[in-house]
C-alpha cells in the first residue's frame, strides 16, 4: 500500500497493519499525524518521517484486516 492508499483506508474506517497484525496504522486527530501502533506495549512511532513522504516502512508491509 502507498502513503495515500493508508491513509485513506484508515480514514475509511479500516484496520491497516505494518508487517504483522502486532502493529495498527491509527490517526491521531489531536496532533494531526498518522502514528504505527504496537499493541504490545502501547508505543507508536509516525508513519512518516518529518518530510511527511518517507514511510517507516516498505509500501508491500502494510495490509489491511477484514472484518466479518
Amino acid at each position: 500500500m502507498n502513503l495515500a492508499e493508508i491513509k485513506a483506508a484508515v480514514m475509511a474506517g479500516k484496520t491497516v497493519h505494518w508487517a504483522s497484525e502486532a502493529y495498527v496504522v491509527t490517526y491521531a486527530p489531536q496532533i494531526d499525524e498518522f502514528l504505527i501502533k504496537c499493541l504490545l506495549n502501547d508505543t507508536c512511532i509516525g508513519l512518516t518521517w518529518q518530510d511527511e513522504v518517507t514511510m517507516n516502512g516498505r509500501p508491500d508491509q502494510f495490509f489491511v484486516t477484514f472484518q466479518g
